[in-house]
């Protein structure tokens, strides 16, 4: 919008406007079920204090997020499920500064009445519904609290007054915006702008305004951050808790170092180049674009990222004595691994569908996988794995680090960085395992059932077809062979060794990366050609220079 301002001409593309209406309603649904957990959490803050610690345990909060994340994102695919294959042929203007279900549905070449009913239905009710409810529970918690204290009401009605504000502006604009059957353009305009610009701004300063512990919390913060920055500029200050990891490494001996460097090198160049060219193939080659070669570009990616997470900083380490890493640092990596990993969990997991579609209803194949379907498909996967990754690192931010700082590995990850914690870690080890480890599990058993399902199809209709799925799906196999088989090792074998974590790290840091472009290219004519010609091309263009 900002942007857009002093433009003359403002134009989003169809899929930058569905991209904007899917993350709208994501994060707009996840945001109502986080309401009404707040209220929740409030009622038994204060008619069950004694329980509050017990009820509203780090893993109850934990599953309630996740629980708002899905039903958000239930609501926001359902929402896109009515109008992606809606046919536009006719206007194509919308008078307003971003796209939304209401504006949008208008400008289809069909009837729209049974849809505007059904987006109706599905946004504006659960506006209304979820606002009423909220109305309601925080009337039943003031109720209660005078039925018991005529005095605590007053308490609670403070207590609850920057919520019940809160809700009013968030579902107020909702409820206009989808409902209000008198809709005038300069009053939704000015709503949406209160509510992607004002309302954001809005809740924290009603949050904090009379919050003691909140201001305190953000006084103590600004006060540390200056602090630091005054010590960084007088050459730091001693610390009392482990600031930095340091890492063990791979080896010793200057031969095994020297090989382990060279062996790194090639492969972490050969996995950036190869996948990098995946994905310049597929974009620059009109021949590949489909779904399938866009989910597998989207894969090399991935890939890119993999490899450049943990394998740069293992070869500059290789040679160095101490080799450490900050804190933050350390978070970051473990940050990218997971959210870069539980994506690439969901692409396989897509691709396999893509197969599925391809092999088995082969002339429904484009209409299934369109391009809305993939993009919808690619930002499930991105939202799912940073959800994942959140998730993850909710376990161990807030874990006190106070003794040795040394992690027998080349890069950070959980199950090393937990050991260190001076804490009790049984059961963080037991939730990391379940996140990590038992997705893990499930995707891979999920894909190899997919895999074994398809074949079985494909041999009821057709003997003859079978060897040409297996063909195809082979490359597909051993990939997920090669990504799961490792993760399953780290995080659910009850026997750990660390020379064959240590093995299984460089593997999957380094190998896998750079194997995944060779398998799907080996066996795959119209890759290899698309390949070729790309590399001419560069070659032509140098040479002209």
């Amino acid at each position: 919008m900002i942007y857009d301002l002093f433009r003359k001409h403002k134009v989003i593309s169809l899929k930058g406007c569905i991209t904007q209406m899917f993350f709208i309603h994501t994060v707009g649904g996840t945001e109502m079920v986080l309401l009404i957990v707040m209220a929740y959490d409030r009622y038994i803050a204060i008619c069950k204090p004694l329980h509050y610690l017990t009820i509203m345990s780090l893993r109850m909060c934990i599953s309630l997020l996740a629980v708002a994340w899905t039903i958000g994102l239930i609501h926001s695919v359902a929402q896109l499920a009515f109008v992606v294959n809606l046919p536009f042929c006719g206007p194509n203007k919308m008078d307003s500064f971003y796209c939304d279900f209401p504006r949008f549905i208008k400008l289809a070449c069909t009837d729209t009445y049974r849809l505007e009913f059904l987006v109706t239905a599905n946004s504006g009710f659960i506006s209304m519904g979820t606002f009423f409810i909220l109305i309601a529970s925080y009337i039943f918690i003031l109720v209660t609290v005078r039925r018991h204290s005529s005095g605590g009401s007053s308490k609670a009605l403070s207590t609850l007054s920057a919520h019940i504000t809160v809700v009013v502006f968030f579902f107020g604009p909702c409820i206009i915006v989808y409902v209000w059957p008198f809709p005038t353009l300069p009053i939704d305009k000015f709503l949406a702008i209160f509510d992607a610009l004002i309302t954001p701004l809005m809740n924290p300063i009603i949050y904090t305004f009379r919050n003691k512990e909140m201001k305190v919390a953000m006084k103590r913060l600004l006060g540390k951050t200056v602090l630091s920055v005054l010590a960084a500029a007088m050459g730091g200050a001693n610390r009392s808790v482990v600031s930095e990891f340091v890492f063990l490494g791979l080896s010793n001996s200057w031969e095994i170092q020297l090989l382990l460097f060279l062996f790194s090198s090639v492969f972490y160049v050969s996995s950036l180049m190869g996948n990098l060219l995946i994905v310049f193939s597929v974009s620059s080659d009109p021949n590949l674009h489909s779904p399938m070669y866009f989910l597998l570009a989207n894969l090399s990616f991935l890939d890119v990222g993999v490899c450049s997470i943990a394998a740069p900083k293992m070869i500059y380490d290789i040679f160095r004595k101490r080799k450490a890493i900050s804190f933050g640092g350390c978070i970051a990596q473990i940050f990218f691994i997971h959210a870069i990993g539980g994506t690439e969990m969901v692409l396989l997991i897509a691709m396999a569908f893509d197969r599925y579609v391809a092999i088995c209803k082969p002339l429904h194949y484009l209409t299934i996988m369109s391009p809305q379907t993939c993009i919808l498909i690619l930002a499930a996967a991105w939202v799912l794995g940073l959800i994942h990754s959140v998730a993850q690192l909710a376990f161990v931010v807030d874990l006190p680090f106070c003794g040795p700082n040394e992690l027998d590995s080349f890069y950070c990850d959980l199950p090393q960085l937990i050991k260190l914690a001076c804490t009790e870690i049984y059961r963080l080890e037991f939730m990391v395992t379940a996140n990590s480890g038992l997705i893990s599990v499930g995707s891979f058993f999920i894909l190899i059932i997919s895999y074994i399902f398809i074949l079985v199809t494909v041999w009821k209709h057709s003997s003859g077809g079978l060897s040409k799925a297996l063909s195809t799906l082979s490359a597909h196999v051993t990939v997920v062979v090669l990504f799961f088989g490792p993760l399953i090792f780290f995080y659910t074998w009850p026997f750990p060794s660390s020379h064959l974590d240590k093995f299984l790290a460089i593997f999957d840091a380094v190998l896998t990366p750079f194997l995944n472009p060779v398998i799907y290219t080996f066996r795959n004519k119209e890759m290899k050609a698309a390949m070729k010609k790309l590399c001419h091309q560069l070659v032509s263009y140098r040479n002209m220079n």
